[in-house]
């Protein structure tokens, strides 16, 4: 799976795993009927409370829809790294790369307590500052051991002591894209140190081209870069293109979400 630059763009199916959909069989019908459809990639909300919903696991998910399709790119879209083990995530995040053959995303972020009261209510890190910190060390760790080299790491928060991960990743790596809400500068300068940027909440074109201009200033280099932009079904992305997004990520919002509202958006086809 390549990045694409600008003039093009890529486009996924975007999806909470709730009420509906928290029965995992058809979230892996609606991931094959997107690849049938033309979909580029087909992403799942990553969450372990979220208000009253019903909620499926999203890794458990994306193992069963990477068994079931063989060409569209998959992932947690965000994953907060903060409320997991890195050792876990490191198998994980592999296993699940090379049971679909080098097509995993792996969509990341400090994660947010309003919704689901994911931290507090579970004795979690509710400090920002400290979930970036969190978050920071957990990417480094990752980052290490997809090498296949012995990981050395004594952190703040985190410790692996010449620990060796084996297999690796299929393509030695494994594309990461950072989450932040658009606006804040913080995410921003961590993003450009990985594979792509997923601003949150974008409320324009004009904003975007501002972002991405941003980025490609503070990118010390040229290899492809995404940068990833959620739109509402029907909405043109032609401007979101020229302004530099390479991936669309459809916004489906969770409240009264069916199984035939994203049937019908997955039959549509993907936008243009």
């Amino acid at each position: 799976m390549t990045s694409r630059r600008l003039g093009s763009m890529r486009h996924a199916i975007w999806v909470p795993l709730f009420d509906a959909l928290s029965e995992p069989a058809h979230a892996v019908r609606l991931a094959a009927e997107a690849e049938e459809q033309g979909w580029d990639g087909f992403f799942v909300w990553d969450h372990v409370a979220f208000g009253q919903h019903a909620m499926a696991d999203a890794w458990t998910t994306l193992a069963a829809v990477g068994a079931a399709t063989e060409s569209i790119a998959l992932g947690p879209m965000v994953t907060a790294l903060p409320r997991r083990r890195p050792a876990k995530v490191v198998r994980e995040t592999v296993t699940l790369d090379r049971l679909s053959e080098g097509r995993l995303v792996l969509g990341v972020g400090i994660g947010s307590d309003r919704f689901g009261r994911e931290y507090s209510g579970f004795g979690e890190a509710e400090d920002d500052r400290t979930r970036a910190a969190m978050l920071d060390e957990s990417l480094a760790v990752l980052r290490s051991a997809w090498t296949g080299e012995p990981v050395r790491h004594v952190g703040e928060h985190y410790r692996v002591d010449d620990v060796t991960f084996e297999p690796s990743p299929v393509r030695g790596r494994i594309p990461v894209w950072v989450a932040g809400f658009a606006g804040n500068t913080r995410p921003i300068r961590r993003a450009v140190r990985h594979d792509g940027y997923f601003p949150v909440n974008v409320e324009s074109p004009d904003q975007l081209a501002e972002i991405v201009v941003t980025v490609r200033e503070l990118r010390a280099d040229e290899r492809p870069y995404d940068v990833a932009v959620e739109l509402v079904p029907g909405r043109d992305p032609a401007p979101y293109v020229a302004a530099g997004a390479t991936w669309s990520l459809t916004d489906l919002a969770p409240d009264g979400l069916s199984l035939d509202t994203v049937r019908g958006v997955i039959r549509g086809g993907p936008p243009g």
